[in-house]
């Protein structure tokens, strides 16, 4: 078993927060095709990393709106960059935090655990989102990555945030509903839980996170019987 952590990381984008709410808005800028979420959300993904090797920073934000016009052109269909905006800005800042997020992170905190943030969204965008959700009071720190520029998994991510953290990368928990962030996080030497959110998976050929669990509730479980 791992040490107990000091820190426990959360991810907040789909780990803390349900995307499944902008499936309206997204499925209205795409003429109904409300199936096209997920497609977006990974391609936002991926050309956040194009920014990063690339050395040329965007926005989160801005990213979003690129890769939504990218997925409505590659299927044909017409929108703005003001109506991919309209789309894409107000329901990402204001996304309802899963059903088990709260309880959770009230049973952590109960239990002495520093949690903090770490988010590939904008620093106004983590503020406003937590706000939004009502989860502001649980995390005694909101990191993004827009002050170093470098989105995650890039590992200089993950160190960057230990660093500001002054713990050892074992010393830190990662959680995140992506493969990707929690391979990101396990090759920089922390320790990892991968939340099996509904659509999720794990990267095969990444090394094995130490916790996998179906929400909070279930790593509060997995923490308490260390």
């Amino acid at each position: 078993m791992p040490e107990q952590p000091k820190v426990i990381i959360f991810d907040v984008n789909e780990t803390l927060l349900d995307l499944e709410t902008m499936r309206e808005s997204v499925g209205a800028a795409l003429n109904g095709r409300q199936d096209l979420l997920p497609l977006w959300f990974s391609t936002m993904l991926h050309h956040s990393l194009v920014s990063t090797v690339s050395g040329e920073y965007q926005d989160f934000g801005k990213i979003g709106v690129a890769a939504l016009m990218m997925v409505a052109h590659n299927n044909s269909i017409e929108i703005s960059e003001d109506q991919a905006k309209d789309a894409i800005v107000p329901p990402l800042l204001s996304l309802p935090a899963h059903a088990d997020v709260k309880a959770g992170l009230s049973q952590l905190e109960s239990a002495g655990y520093k949690l903090v943030t770490l988010t590939n969204s904008s620093n106004y965008g983590v503020t406003t989102q937590l706000e939004n959700a009502g989860l502001t009071d649980f995390f005694v720190a909101r990191m993004s990555i827009e002050d170093i520029q470098v989105y995650k998994p890039d590992l200089r991510a993950y160190r960057w945030a230990l660093e500001k953290l002054g713990v050892k990368p074992e010393e830190a928990l990662m959680v995140a509903a992506h493969g990707w962030d929690v391979a990101g996080a396990k090759a920089a030497g922390m320790q990892t839980a991968f939340v099996a959110r509904p659509g999720k998976a794990l990267y095969p050929l990444a090394q094995a996170p130490d916790y996998v669990v179906k929400d909070l509730n279930e790593l509060v479980q997995a923490l308490s019987q260390r």
